[in-house]
């Protein structure tokens, strides 16, 4: 029998590399961050962190928030024909939009007509 050899950060080098200027300490921003149920955020691994990241074949993905856990987000993403609820500490998301504030840039767009 073959043993795989390896673990949870395998063959993520480059995937996982922080450029020259975020290289040193961790946004507390970014680390405390609150989102809302409905943003829509990127899977952005800060690898200074471990605990609460996603598995890498997510990074760069897409997401909806659906739900909090403790401090953590529940965020559903499409994975080829499925749909996977996955935890991730904000610190490893990017928030992209809200559907609040596509709400209000509809709302601002009819008052200006």
């Amino acid at each position: 029998m073959v043993v795989k050899i390896g673990g949870f950060r395998k063959k993520t080098r480059h995937k996982l590399r922080k450029t020259l200027r975020q290289k040193g300490k961790i946004s507390l921003r970014r680390y405390l961050q609150v989102l809302k149920v409905g943003d829509v955020v990127s899977f952005n691994a800060e690898s200074g962190i471990q605990s609460g990241m996603y598995f890498p074949r997510y990074h760069g993905k897409k997401g909806k928030v659906i739900g909090q856990r403790g401090t953590n987000y529940i965020v559903s993403m499409k994975d080829g024909g499925l749909m996977k609820k996955i935890i991730v500490h904000p610190v490893h998301l990017h928030k992209l939009s809200s559907t609040a504030d596509a709400e209000n840039a509809k709302a601002s767009a009819k008052a200006k007509k």
